[in-house]
């Protein structure tokens, strides 16, 4: 297992996202999505306790692994799924297809910090392992707040999924620690972080860059020469992460929702009628991840 490398954005963020984000996952789609099969149980559970008929936002899909759910209501509610990658959304658009059944799916191409959507035109939204990948403060701040100007200011729900400093004993992960707290302005900083992918043999071999990726110009001595390097050669990607540490995502969370407009609290704790407001429902960690489910709310 190639270890986890603490790094420090000295380019802009966006051609940092650019090289260890997009390129990479444009590169590692069909193998990334061979090993991201299974809904984590609390997004499971925030799916399918969702009203028949609502329509939502899966911001940074992926492989589209949630779009077939709710699994004991499919079709109950409709997800669409939007992400950078288009090699991964070509997988998303068919997610939870059975062999002589294909399942078209409504997916985006477009980026999770754009503005494309009608506001309040969805009734719920799903940030999965995405905002992490933003390489700045303000990047994953104004991640969340596009997701509160995508829902509903009445109903809208939203759950928001990150990666955490604290990995459980199941993870491969062991996440270096600066042991810096930051400044009073952003008191927990979690970790910025390269993490590792490693291509299989058989996965590099069928993108045809190892054995038989030899120039036919290339001499007999050459070609001998050549393929054992190239057939040992495993490729590894490293991938841009920030690593969140305990309380970040709820601070970020309220932070973006304040800088919005937004009354952070219950709706009963407003004090006038007509003031609009967002609600943390939920927050805490689940394997490796840190989680925050919010409502939003007019009085």
């Amino acid at each position: 297992m190639k270890p986890v490398k603490s790094v420090t954005i000295i380019d802009d963020p966006q051609v940092h996202e650019d090289q260890h984000v997009h390129a990479v996952y444009d590169q590692i789609a069909s193998h990334f999505s061979s090993t991201r099969y299974k809904p984590w149980p609390i997004i499971a559970k925030f799916l399918s306790d969702l009203p028949t008929g609502w329509i939502g936002l899966d911001s940074g899909t992926g492989n589209g692994k949630y779009l077939p759910l709710p699994a004991d209501r499919p079709g109950s509610v409709l997800t669409i799924g939007l992400d950078r990658s288009r090699n991964l959304l070509q997988i998303a658009q068919h997610a939870g297809s059975e062999p002589g059944c294909l399942i078209t799916r409504e997916v985006v191409w477009g980026d999770v910090l754009g503005s494309g959507w009608r506001s309040g035109v969805f009734d719920y939204a799903i940030s999965i392992a995405t905002i992490h990948h933003l390489a700045s403060h303000d990047r994953r701040k104004l991640a969340v707040q596009r997701l509160l100007q995508a829902v509903s200011p009445v109903h809208g729900r939203m759950m928001i999924y990150v990666w955490a400093i604290e990995q459980d004993e199941l993870s491969k992960r062991s996440i270096p620690a600066s042991g810096t707290d930051g400044s009073n302005h952003h008191p927990m900083t979690g970790e910025d972080v390269f993490v590792p992918w490693v291509m299989s043999q058989s996965q590099h071999a069928a993108k045809g860059k190892f054995k038989n990726d030899v120039p036919s110009s290339a001499t007999s001595k050459e070609v001998a020469s050549a393929v054992p390097t190239l057939a040992a050669e495993t490729p590894v990607y490293n991938r841009y992460y920030h690593m969140f540490a305990k309380g970040e995502l709820e601070q970020l969370t309220v932070q973006a929702a304040k800088e919005f407009g937004l009354m952070v609290g219950s709706r009963e704790s407003a004090n006038a009628k007509g003031c609009r407001g967002v609600e943390i429902m939920q927050e805490g960690w689940e394997r490796s991840n840190y989680y925050v489910e919010l409502r939003r709310w007019i009085s």
